[in-house]
């Protein structure tokens, strides 16, 4: 049976919980990706918030 660490993505693209949108849309655009995990701004900050492509289309 396969594991998620078969299939996760290795190379993992972050940016700043406080980076602005259009931030995110550059890096994005820079990558070639469709979504980012968003790093911690304070140790009580969740862990595993990803922005995608959607998030940022619906705003």
């Amino acid at each position: 049976m396969m594991k998620a660490e078969d299939i996760m993505t290795k190379d993992v693209v972050t940016i700043r919980g406080s980076a602005t949108v259009a931030e995110a849309v550059g890096l994005m655009k820079e990558k070639g990706l469709r979504a980012l995990v968003v790093n911690r701004r304070y140790d009580n900050d969740a862990y595993g918030i990803i922005v995608t492509e959607t998030d940022i289309l619906s705003l």
